[in-house]
């Protein structure tokens, strides 16, 4: 029977049904990754590969691995996979795309408002008991209506977060690698270069994919374009924002605030300094967290991989090419 490697658990519905069509080694921790050694015993005997994306599959792996034919990722990014390497051995790459979209677009929006109107650190001041009275001065945060809204990334995330910007009545700019006019109409938002964007926004939601041109896209320079009033959100990658960089920004107050789901080193490590801003709002990647997108987001990955390893092209393929 044909065998598949699954590197964590996921919905039990989903796995059901993969188990009706392969062989399931699973690996059983759901909070921790199997480690490179174990990815390596593990995969020399699958012909499919169900992975996260905390799972780096590279030349390497595929090489452990002779008999693969689908790598199916359990997110819409790809970024952990060597896309290049599977295509020239004729592996398949998919991944779960759309179907997270309006969750984590809502995500963004809660780190941006939380970040904005200062809501963990309202919740940490009254939990330590340290509120005596109304103030006028208190945790004095930004309006987020009627302002100024910058999208780095006009995809299907990034326009669902446009969507939402229209109930603030605020003003929406984004960058994008082209100009998508017909989303301009719909959404009634305006194209900018870079620059203009992070000068001019008051709040900037990140939603590029990561590859060699968005990799620290925000350093330095661009952090210090942003107003001393501004927010930015990441739930991208976290490699696309040079953490260093934010870290001075923030702790300099040359940005008012971050919110944050996404990391360059995840889990966050227990030293890192993100974890000694107090203007920040940290979550631990969970933008598709929810029960419906979860369970759906299963279901993806496995039809992906059912249908590549019965010959089929798979619904969501990432290198077509590889059927050429």
């Amino acid at each position: 029977m044909t065998r598949v490697f699954v590197t964590r658990p996921i919905a039990e519905s989903a796995l059901a049904k993969l188990r009706g069509a392969a062989e399931v080694d699973l690996w059983a921790e759901p909070e921790v990754p199997p480690s490179r050694a174990e990815l390596l015993a593990r995969v020399p005997q699958a012909e499919g590969l169900l992975c996260l994306l905390t799972d780096p599959i590279d030349e390497e792996v595929m090489s452990a691995a002779p008999g693969l034919r689908v790598i199916s990722n359990y997110a819409v990014g790809y970024d952990n996979i060597d896309v290049a390497a599977a295509t020239r051995r004729g592996v398949m790459v998919c991944n779960t795309p759309g179907v997270l979209t309006e969750t984590t677009a809502d995500l963004a929006w809660a780190l941006l408002m939380a970040a904005a109107r200062r809501v963990p650190e309202g919740e940490r001041y009254l939990r330590a008991g340290k509120w005596r009275s109304w103030s006028p001065e208190l945790l004095l945060g930004h309006d987020i209506h009627g302002r100024v809204l910058g999208i780095v990334g006009l995809g299907r995330i990034g326009q669902a977060v446009a969507k939402r910007a229209r109930g603030f009545g605020m003003r929406v700019l984004y960058h994008n690698p082209e100009p998508k006019p017909e989303a301009e109409r719909e959404l009634g938002v305006k194209y900018a270069d870079l620059d203009t964007l992070l000068r001019e926004s008051d709040f900037v939601s990140l939603h590029t994919p990561l590859n060699e041109k968005t990799r620290h896209l925000i350093g330095e320079r661009e952090l210090g374009m942003m107003k001393p009033t501004a927010v930015l959100v990441n739930t991208a990658r976290g490699a696309v924002v040079d953490t260093k960089a934010l870290v001075a920004a923030l702790k300099g107050r040359r940005i008012f605030a971050a919110g944050l789901d996404v990391y360059e080193t995840e889990p966050l490590p227990a030293d890192d300094e993100l974890l000694a801003c107090d203007n920040v709002v940290l979550l631990p990647h969970v933008g598709s967290a929810t029960v419906a997108t979860r369970e759906r987001m299963a279901h993806m990955a496995v039809e992906n991989l059912i249908a590549g390893l019965k010959g089929e092209r798979p619904p969501h393929l990432v290198n077509p090419e590889v059927l050429s």
